[in-house]
């Protein structure tokens, strides 16, 4: 270390080291900016196909639409509910917090940049001599107070400090985006959950009229038993089936309770908190037309999963050269400057004084391949990030394909079964028709009845399938909330933090 001391009584080479010290000062914040080693962050590029396989060209010639996509399904409820659960969810308060964790460890990256500044004070009184019970004898009491001021400043020769506010520079983003990736999932969760539970409401509703029926027919088979014209076994057959039917009631009101319960955790309340809000029925949310997917590269910009992995990789390839800068010498600058009197008053006047300053040079010589491993270790971390990236990317496609496949083949599925929805309804008609006045047998008004039900039925579950990889599409696409969303105000709020006496708990 190099080190000048210099007494406040020596005046005649106070000049000399000012000016010495001066040089040596600018000399060092010159060489602190000069380098900065480890590799710089660049994009990697990423091959992207050039259309989706599942897509019509009409669909891939627009940019995908996803401001406010659930807005499409017309369902004022649902739009209320997905407001409440940004509000109120407790994964996006979690994300919340960490971007302020983020951004605070940014700040104190950045502190690390300048030097550091502390003080320091003494006070002490003495006797020699003498007892505190004679009243003769040479005794002396004496005062003596003493200030101080230390100050040091790591200089960033090699970038490592730079390196590391890079890094956290990207940490800030990368938790920017995970909000914005834990939104994406959230709508998606909420508009899911409702559909299913609006879902299971159509199929109790189904399953009520069509027991409401079977008890209407088993009522007229036992009257035509007792006409003699029904055999017993009809009769049972048919009572049978109204309570076959009726048993799937407690069924889906079980699911559809287990979905509001989903909800309203969702939204960040207790379980039963929307049961009296979505007690009525209400319609299947159906999409009103197809939502444009742009083209495959669209989704490196608007999925915030693919830019969490991005900038999680930015972040760990800035830590490469944090830990490659551990390899090069580093220069810290200190000083200090202290002075001593027997009255406070004259600290800093006719007190002495005295200051020292001076670099301190450290070179890393053997550390047992512990800084070299340390760089492999950031290596390959670095790696692992973006062979995550990479991983993301191949997801987001498959969800896409995915859902465009699913979406299609649902479609197709729907329109079948409105055909067969149609024909069983026919066919329900004209057997009943002919079972009253005899030209049918019972059994044939069984099948019909039981085709009709089953038809129906699935019909509604394929109104919930179609709705669900529309979300899923949405989902796929990065769709989510795109509003504001304020990150700044802490969970929990402190109070009494300064010094206070503790009291009894």
């Amino acid at each position: 270390m190099q080190s000048l001391n210099q007494s406040a009584s020596d005046k005649p080479g106070s000049l000399r080291s000012c000016l010495h010290i001066a040089t040596l000062l600018a000399a060092t914040i010159v060489l602190s900016g000069c380098a900065v080693v480890g590799p710089d962050y660049k994009a990697p590029g990423l091959t992207m196909p050039s259309r989706w396989s599942g897509a019509d060209a009409s669909q891939q010639r627009r940019k995908p639409e996803l401001s406010q996509w659930w807005r499409r399904l017309n369902d004022p409820i649902l739009n209320g509910l997905i407001e409440e659960a940004v509000a109120g969810n407790l994964d996006v308060a979690t994300a919340k917090a960490k971007i302020r964790e983020a951004r605070a460890s940014r700040r104190e990256a950045i502190g690390g940049l300048y030097p550091t500044l502390s003080g320091s004070g003494d006070a002490s009184r003495s006797q020699v001599g003498g007892t505190s019970s004679s009243s003769a004898g040479g005794s002396s009491t004496s005062n003596a107070f003493s200030a101080g001021l230390d100050a040091s400043w790591e200089l960033d020769l090699f970038g490592a400090n730079h390196r590391n506010v890079e890094a956290a520079t990207y940490g800030v983003d990368a938790a920017e985006a995970d909000l914005r990736a834990t939104l994406v999932t959230l709508v998606g969760d909420v508009a899911t959950a409702y559909v299913d539970a609006r879902g299971y409401q159509a199929r109790i509703a189904l399953a009520r009229r069509t027991a409401a029926s079977q008890r209407e027919t088993a009522a007229l088979t036992r009257t035509k038993l007792q006409a003699g014209s029904a055999s017993a076994v009809d009769t049972a057959n048919a009572e049978a089936e109204a309570a076959s039917t009726a048993a799937n009631i407690p069924i889906y009101e079980q699911s559809f309770a287990q979905d509001v319960h989903q909800l309203s955790v969702l939204l960040g309340r207790e379980p039963s908190a929307l049961a009296e809000r979505l007690k009525r029925t209400a319609p299947i949310p159906m999409p009103g037309r197809a939502l444009p997917t742009g083209i495959p590269a669209d989704i490196l910009s608007s999925r915030p999963d693919i830019r969490t992995a991005e900038r999680q990789l930015a972040q760990y390839t800035a830590k490469v050269g944090q830990a490659e800068a551990a390899l090069y010498p580093s220069v810290s600058l200190t000083g200090s400057l202290s002075t001593s009197g027997t009255k406070i008053g004259d600290l800093a006047k006719t007190s002495s004084i005295s200051w020292s300053f001076g670099p301190t040079l450290t070179v890393p010589i053997f550390q047992g391949g512990q800084l070299r491993a340390a760089v492999e270790v950031a290596q390959a971390q670095r790696d692992q990030y973006f062979i995550a990236l990479r991983s993301a990317v191949l997801t987001a496609l498959r969800d896409v394909e995915d859902a465009l496949v699913n979406l299609a083949t649902q479609r197709r599925n729907a329109q079948q079964l409105g055909q067969a929805v149609k024909g069983y309804q026919q066919a329900a008609r004209l057997s009943h028709t002919l079972y009253q006045v005899g030209s049918q047998s019972f059994l044939d008004v069984l099948t019909a009845d039981r085709s009709l039900y089953s038809a129906q039925d699935s019909q509604l579950q394929s109104q919930v399938a179609i709705t669900k990889y529309y979300i899923a599409l949405a989902k796929a696409l990065g769709g989510g909330w795109d509003g504001a969303i304020d990150s700044s105000k802490p969970a929990v709020v402190d109070a009494n933090t300064g010094p206070h006496l503790v009291g009894r708990k």
